[in-house]
């Protein structure tokens, strides 16, 4: 029986899932084999991690069990689970049950979420999100649990945008997971954490090199996140204005956000994040087809990167 088997945090040399990963929504859109078969795909490819979300689709560690039961060595990552979607106790026996069952392939990314998806959609009140997500910790840290111990640590990072939450990712936590961020934020969230936690960033890219085209598909994703306070704010904090974020987003929020272009141009990018600090970029593909799992630009970013 435990009462805080959550493991102190390890140096990033020792949480290893590579320098690149792959961020999908997509997989909640296929049926849970060709999830699997496309995890598998990825895993194959190269990327050391698969990222996917808890927002309205597959619950997250459902989710990653069936990913991992489809795969052999890649580490599933959520990206993130919420802590309004399942109480400490709960959460702490799902992290160490796929982590006893996988050891050390999953990964526990932990968020506060935002205020629209937990007041309107979850039906909670959203209150103080770094003292939610201290005193969950807690709650995890000194949960039972009363089943076979993972052999390897249980592992988790925390979503994570500004300093206050960052420096709890490196206190309580692997390192953390910053999303919809441009790789000014990367380098102030290195300097953040120090040295030694991980830092996973997400980078949303575009495969279109008509500067128009690229836009249109860009907002598709931006939309989602320009009206959330959690994002603005943080992006405010490195020169955006509240001009930036009508709609769905400036044409200087939209390139500071989603890469697009040649190939070069993404990898570009994508190795600015890691000049910048990162340890592990996720890559998250935005295409017309948003809809589509999109292996055929997954393979090809496997080409150009590894």
């Amino acid at each position: 029986m435990s009462d805080s088997s959550t493991a102190a945090p390890t140096d990033a040399s020792t949480l290893d899932i590579g320098r690149y990963g792959i961020w999908t929504f997509q997989l909640d859109l296929v049926p849970a084999s060709q999830s699997q078969d496309a995890a598998a795909e990825i895993e194959e490819m190269g990327f050391g991690a698969v990222w996917v979300p808890e927002a309205v689709g597959r619950e997250a560690f459902t989710s990653a069990g069936l990913l991992l039961a489809g795969t052999n060595t890649i580490t599933v990552a959520t990206g993130i689970a919420s802590i309004w979607a399942r109480d400490p106790m709960a959460a702490s026996a799902a992290h160490k049950t796929l982590s006893e069952a996988y050891p050390g392939r999953f990964l526990l990314g932990l968020g506060v979420s935002h205020q629209p998806m937990v007041d309107h959609i979850r039906g909670h009140h959203y209150d103080k999100p770094f003292t939610a997500m201290s005193n969950y910790l807690d709650a995890m840290d000194s949960s039972l649990f009363m089943a076979a111990e993972p052999t390897v640590a249980p592992r988790r990072v925390l979503a994570a945008l500004k300093p206050r939450m960052l420096r709890l990712a490196a206190e309580r936590a692997d390192g953390a997971h910053p999303y919809f961020v441009p790789p000014e934020h990367t380098a102030v969230a290195r300097a953040d954490l120090g040295e030694g936690p991980l830092l996973a960033v997400e980078q949303a890219v575009v495969f279109e090199t008509d500067p128009s085209v690229a836009r249109d598909i860009a907002r598709t994703h931006t939309s989602i996140y320009t009206g959330l306070p959690n994002y603005s704010g943080n992006l405010e904090r490195f020169g955006f204005a509240a001009d930036d974020f009508l709609g769905a987003g400036s044409d200087r929020l939209v390139d500071a956000i989603v890469a697009w272009g040649t190939m070069d141009d993404i990898v570009a990018r994508i190795q600015a994040h890691h000049d910048a600090g990162a340890d592990h970029v996720c890559i998250q593909v935005v295409a017309a087809d948003g809809r589509s799992v999109p292996t055929a630009q997954w393979r090809a970013l496997a080409d150009a990167l590894m």
